[in-house]
């Protein structure tokens, strides 16, 4: 499998991508991911180059986005001084459950994280989604803490506020075919401003 920056063409795959994500979270029981994701907000984040696909030959196997800024509201002053990549929107398809591509995904942005420079590799996750936070702690995140106030980017109150961190290291377990153009700049860790 590969990883390569996402491009514009990507976006109505993405689009669909997050509906069957979405439709299996609510088969499990959550109400995450429910509220559609505006498509500007997503094509935004594909021009700015942090959004990244892994391909299993012709088939989209995952996403992630990877970036420096921080969602609004959600780290301390303190915590925005540290240099830090932010994880977002980590979406696998069920064609490739069950193979732990998710945490590979984790290693390779932890990697990313560290040869851009960051000491931290930080996500926030849905509040209500106690197995995915699990998730999450049992690949090396440590919890910091849960933000509720506020809003949320596609409407409506904060749904995404438990926060948490891991160190920035290297890796090549991941075992994913990085096509990331080396030395790639993904902006400038830290403050998300």
């Amino acid at each position: 499998m590969i990883i390569e920056r996402a491009t514009t063409e990507d976006l109505d795959a993405l689009l669909a991508f997050r509906q069957e994500a979405a439709t299996w979270l609510s088969d499990l029981g959550t109400d995450q991911w429910q509220r559609p994701y505006p498509a500007d907000r997503l094509l935004s984040t594909i021009e700015a180059g942090v959004v990244f696909m892994v391909r299993d030959g012709s088939v989209t196997a995952a996403t992630i986005t990877l970036t420096p800024e921080a969602e609004e509201g959600l780290w301390s002053e303190e915590e925005l001084r540290q240099e830090s990549l932010f994880v977002n929107k980590l979406t696998v398809a069920r064609t490739h459950a069950g193979q732990d591509l998710g945490g590979r995904l984790l290693d390779w942005a932890s990697d990313q994280a560290y040869r851009s420079g960051a000491t931290w590799l930080r996500l926030d996750a849905w509040t209500t989604n106690k197995p995915l936070q699990d998730y999450y702690l049992r690949h090396g995140f440590e919890y910091v803490r849960t933000v509720t106030e506020g809003g949320a980017v596609n409407g409506g109150p904060r749904v995404s506020g438990w926060l948490a961190q891991r160190p920035a290291m290297p890796s090549t377990a991941h075992g994913l075919i990085d096509r990331v153009e080396s030395g790639a700049q993904l902006g400038t860790p830290g403050s998300g401003r």
